[in-house]
């Protein structure tokens, strides 16, 4: 056999080789992402079963304001008719959608936390300290994972960047992941007056 056609299939098997494993290991970072977004959905669906209860409880043990109540019930509401999948983290624009849909969410609950302070009847009772104490703590867990979820499409945005896999990426149709981002009133510490 030839020496020159013995290099190129040489080259070849290297070079195919090299493609497979970039590859694979584009899909493995790109199913990570996946993974640490079905996360970050399950906290949100937790806060969303939760906030039922507790409008209930608020409702049921004192003379609520409304306005505050009838934020937090549209913002669920918002929140559940959003159909969420994995097509959200293709499309910036539907990512951003559902950020905001929680972002509501987000704020009207710490309205009513705010407003309750005002009631320490209803700080007395125990469902309520409960859904408190789980609210609070779903709280934490989105933090957490959305954390979790920036961090894994920062490696998942950098792999498909570098060179040489750039060039796989862009063959095998990798995209990249949206990042959740803290929203402009974040910037501002809230004022608390008593």
């Amino acid at each position: 056999m030839n020496k020159t056609l013995l290099a190129v299939i040489a080259v070849v098997v290297i070079v195919g080789g090299w493609f497979a494993a970039t590859y694979n290991g584009l899909v493995s970072k790109r199913e990570a992402v996946s993974s640490a977004w079905a996360q970050v959905q399950n906290v949100y669906q937790r806060r969303a079963d939760l906030v039922p209860n507790l409008v209930e409880t608020v409702k049921g043990a004192a003379n609520f304001e409304k306005s505050t109540l009838t934020a937090v019930t549209e913002a669920r509401a918002k929140v559940g008719s959003f159909t969420v999948d994995k097509s959200v983290l293709d499309d910036a624009q539907k990512f951003q959608q559902f950020e905001q849909a929680q972002g509501d969410l987000g704020r009207a609950l710490g309205r009513l936390m705010v407003v309750m302070e005002r009631y320490p009847e209803l700080k007395a009772t125990q469902n309520f300290r409960d859904l408190q104490v789980q609210l609070e703590g779903t709280e934490n867990r989105i933090t957490v994972e959305r954390r979790e979820f920036n961090e894994i499409a920062r490696l998942y945005n950098t792999a498909i960047k570098k060179v040489p896999a750039n060039l796989v990426a862009g063959l095998g149709g990798f995209k990249e992941r949206p990042y959740f981002e803290a929203e402009a009133a974040a910037q501002h510490a809230p004022q608390v007056k008593f």
